[in-house]
This record gives C-alpha cells, structure tokens and sequence, in this order.
C-alpha cells in the first residue's frame, strides 16, 4: 500500500512503499520547472534514508540545468534562512519532520526561503503530467558543497538586537538537551555552549535512528523528563528531528507545553518591539492575552506554516507561530524555527530572574482538549457547513473549516486532508471543562450523521 502525501509543503512517505526513487525524481522534476533556472538549496536532516533521497534529489536538479547548494544535515529552518541569504531560486529540505524513521519527505521551498503558498504549489503541479525532459550534456548544472549553512544561520540569531548575548551568558544555565538523533545533533548542543550554558546530552549521536517516538510530545519524553530532574537541570530543550518545533521541559521536569513555547516568545518579542502577532486557528487563546498586555494584536490564520506567513506579511506581524512549539520571526526569516526560540527562552529567562516553572506559572493558563470523529461516508464539509448554519450568531471565524469563540471557551471543526474525519478542538480555563466540551461536540456531530 503506497502512503504517499501530496500536500501544499511538498510529498511525504515511507521509503519503499511510497516514496520511491520514480516517485523522487517526478516531483522533483516539476519543481525544477517551477523554478525554471538558478540555484536551489538542498538540505537534510538526519535519518538514514537521507543520502539516498539526497543523490537522486541532488541528480536530478542537475539533469534539469540547475546548480545545487548542498547545506549537508542541517535543520530545516536552515535551509530556509540559507535561501534567503544566497538568494537562492528555491530550495529542497529533506526531512519528514516528526514521523518515525521509516518516512522521509522533500519539503519545497520558493525563492524567499518559504513553503510555497496555494498559489505556487498549484503552478507546480501542472508540471506533474510533463514528461521528465532534462538538458543536454553540455547544459547540466553544478553541485557545490556548503559547509557554512548552520554557521551563519547561528551567527545571525547571536547577532538580533533583541538578544544580549553577554547578558544570557552571565548566567551560567545548566540545560538539558534531547535531539533524538536527528539534526538538531549536529548543532544544539554547540550552540547551547555559545550561550555559556552547561550541556547535558541525551539522545545527541549522529546516527539519525531516533531512539523513541520523534515527535515531542509528553508521552515520549518520559525518560527526558526524569533526567532533568536526576541533572537538576534548570530546563530542557527537545526538538524535533528537523528543528522546526522547540518543546521545553521546566526545572520541575514536567512540560512547559508546546502552545507556551509561542506564547512566551510572543511576549517576549513584543515587549520588546511594538507589534502584531499571528497564529493559527487551533492555538492558544493566551496570544490574545499576552498581545493585550503589551498593547498589540493578534491575528489568525489557517492551520499550516504557509498561511500563518501569509497572514503575519499581511499583518505586518513582528512575531507569529503556531501551537505545536513552532516559532516564526520574520526579522531572521519566515519558518518555524527552534534555534530562534532556544535563544529568545534564554533571554526571558535571563531577563526575568525567573525559573521555567514560575513563568509557567505566571504565563495565562488554558487547557486544550482534541477529538476526532469519523465521518465514514458522509463529507466532512457537509458537517463542517450545518454546524456553520447552526452557530451562524455566534462569534465564528470560516477560514479553516469553523472556529467558535465564546467568552469562556472556543471549539476549532476542521476536516483532514487525507482521511475522512473531523477534528474538533476545544480550549478552556481547565481540561476537564475542555474535555467535556469536545465530548460534547463529538455527540452532536454524531447525532447530524444519524440525519444522513
């Protein structure tokens, strides 16, 4: 059974039952048209499958006429700044994020350093049905290697003017870091150190064969969680096996929460520069609060990194994420990226005098609940549009299937892409109201597929 992904940040799938080598080089082909001529950045994150899918990426770029920038093992968002500073035509990061080590993913960059908007991607696929046609012999691109990528990516966060780096390292911070083998291996720990801070590693070997589940969530950081306190560490960084998503862990070693990690750099950012902020529709509400704070705005998007930049360029937001530990500052470049985060944690920590725990203490405090039904036969969009109908008073957002707000709560509908469900998330002063909520909503939805 093929688990190919078609999404709006390129193709995801197991290796060998989905993401095969045909299947490379057609993607990878159509994006080479997109692009047309120039230079494409091509980075990857750790996993064993990496140099693989690198070649045939690599081989293939060329084949079009195309030169390559090879970053090497970076984190994704490296690949991104790294677009942005050569000025790149686009760019090719190799990494299926969170999945298990059998998946792997080409994410498509545009020329700015950015996933391509809805717009560019549906340009892309009209080249999907080309034949695959390459230059001739004497028109091949060039492959260079690049050693440089992450190095300059660090120098420039060590360079913002909201960071004082003298500052953070006065401090002396003992910090655990978890990069789960994966890319963030290749720099974390050193980066840390730049800092001042004392590193603990854990799960820091460059084999690229995650140890446990990759994606950071509670229920995989367990062991994590119990050596920061065996350390008496005061905090713990996890990242993702690309780097995109920052998950802390407190002093305490219980979970900061991935929907703080955005809330604590926006108001960070924002008590600092004067300006919006945007999200998604499924983060936290605690973004209105901290935005309310400090005298900003906070704007909405849809779910996705791509709409959440889209909104934040509208807006001219200064900061913007989303709930999944994801870190947007459009001053480094457009993407989620932890490094950036890692750096902007230091310095509340440093500016506070706090621990991790207290800030969490301080910071609003909101509990999300998530649910998901199946629709079986029934279109998720004929349930999402009843629902529209029937909350059509209440304070409701359409943008990405249907958000509504109320003064003590808000509840997101949102249909998958790729299988026939509808999500509902809800969000309240306490998980137990918000786990209510969503069961709630779960029987109505229910009941509307008994009128089917």
């Amino acid at each position: 059974m093929s688990t190919l992904m078609v999404s709006i940040s390129g193709i995801r799938g197991i290796v060998g039952a989905g993401l095969d080598p045909d299947v490379i080089v057609k993607y990878t082909n159509a994006y080479a048209d997109f692009i047309g001529t120039g230079k494409v950045v091509v980075g990857r994150d750790a996993r064993i499958t990496g140099e693989m899918v690198n070649q045939i990426v690599t081989g293939t770029l060329i084949a079009k006429g195309l030169d390559v920038i090879d970053i090497g093992i970076c984190p994704t968002p490296t690949v991104q700044f790294t677009v942005k500073t050569l000025s790149a035509q686009g760019g090719i990061a190799i990494s299926a994020s969170h999945n298990p080590n059998e998946w792997n993913a080409l994410k498509l960059l545009n020329s700015t350093g950015q996933f391509m908007s809805p717009e560019e991607h549906n340009q892309m696929k009209k080249f999907l049905d080309a034949d695959n046609s390459f230059v001739n012999w004497s028109k091949i691109g060039k492959r260079t290697v690049y050693a440089d990528g992450i190095k300059k990516h660090i120098e420039a966060i060590l360079k913002l003017p909201i960071i004082d780096l003298e500052k953070i390292k006065s401090k002396k911070f003992k910090v655990l870091v978890d990069c789960v083998n994966g890319a963030g291996a290749y720099c974390i720990p050193d980066y840390l150190k730049m800092f001042g801070c004392e590193v603990i590693e854990m799960n820091c070997e460059r084999t690229g064969i995650f140890p446990r589940l990759p994606e950071p969530l509670p229920e995989n950081l367990t062991e994590t969680m119990k050596a920061v306190k065996d350390h008496n560490a005061d905090f713990a960084v996890v990242v993702d096996p690309d780097v995109d998503r920052l998950v802390l862990i407190t002093d305490k070693g219980e979970p900061f929460g991935e929907e703080n990690t955005i809330t604590l750099a926006a108001d960070f950012v924002i008590s600092k520069t004067k300006g919006n902020v945007v999200v998604n529709l499924s983060t936290t509400r605690a973004i209105e609060d901290v935005a309310k704070k400090n005298g900003s705005l906070a704007f909405r998007s849809a779910v996705g990194e791509a709409n959440v930049v889209k909104k934040m360029k509208e807006v001219n937001a200064v900061i913007g994420g989303e709930g999944s530990g994801g870190v947007i500052y459009p001053a480094l470049h457009y993407g989620r990226d932890a490094l950036v985060g890692i750096a902007f944690t230091l310095q509340y920590l440093t500016d506070s005098g706090k621990k991790l725990s207290e800030i969490k203490d301080e910071l609003p405090n909101y509990f999300i609940a998530k649910e998901k039904i199946d629709l079986k036969n029934v279109s998720p969009d004929d349930v999402i549009n009843k629902l529209m109908v029937k909350y059509s008073k209440e304070n409701i957002n359409t943008e990405d299937g249907l958000r509504i707000d109320f003064p003590d709560y808000w509840v997101h509908f949102r249909k998958s892409n790729t299988e026939p469900i509808v999500r509902i998330i809800t969000e309240s002063k306490t998980l137990k109201y918000s786990e209510k909520l969503s069961k709630k909503y779960f029987d109505e939805i229910n009941k509307l597929l008994l009128t089917y």
